[in-house]
């Protein structure tokens, strides 16, 4: 019997657990976030607790709604250790702003200096409001998704009122 398919299959298996391993809560407790606002920063360190618990859901998002390969942002989350926070605004921002995330992330891991606040002054895009707005509006669409409890602040109830 030839026993490569069925390393094969028991890698394959057991990947959804490599997931996991990767997003703990000693790394969410240390996970720090700077995008220049302070209410998005607060979510941010909210959705690596969530990823904790359920990575799949969290990697289903970004891919589905941020429209990036589910095994490219697998691969970020896994084998490069990003943090899910970073991963969420890095796609979503990138999104916003009509860049790809491959993009951001680049921007990213080649000068991570002063946080993602500085990172996207330096991306080809110049940031606005509006790119702020879109990713603070996809976070409240992501939490409505998975059924977490969030918390607007004054500007996102007067927008979300309208």
């Amino acid at each position: 019997m030839n026993r490569v398919p069925i390393l094969l299959l028991s890698l394959l298996l057991l990947m959804p657990g490599t997931v996991l391993a990767q997003q703990t809560a000693e790394r969410s407790a240390a996970y720090t976030v700077d995008t220049g606002d302070r209410w998005l920063d607060v979510q941010l360190q909210d959705i690596n607790h969530y990823a904790e618990r359920y990575p799949d859901a969290f990697l289903d998002e970004v891919s589905r709604y941020a429209d990036v390969p589910r095994v490219y942002i697998s691969a970020l989350f896994t084998t490069h250790g990003w943090q899910a926070g970073d991963i969420y605004f890095a796609c979503f921002w990138a999104k916003a702003s009509g860049q790809t995330c491959r993009d951001s992330v680049r921007a990213f891991s080649q000068n991570p200096d002063g946080g993602w606040q500085a990172v996207v002054t330096r991306m080809p895009v110049k940031p606005e409001n509006v790119h702020v707005r879109a990713v603070r509006h996809a976070v409240v669409a992501s939490f409505e998704h998975w059924d977490r409890p969030i918390t607007l602040d004054a500007t996102l109830k007067r927008q979300l009122q309208r």
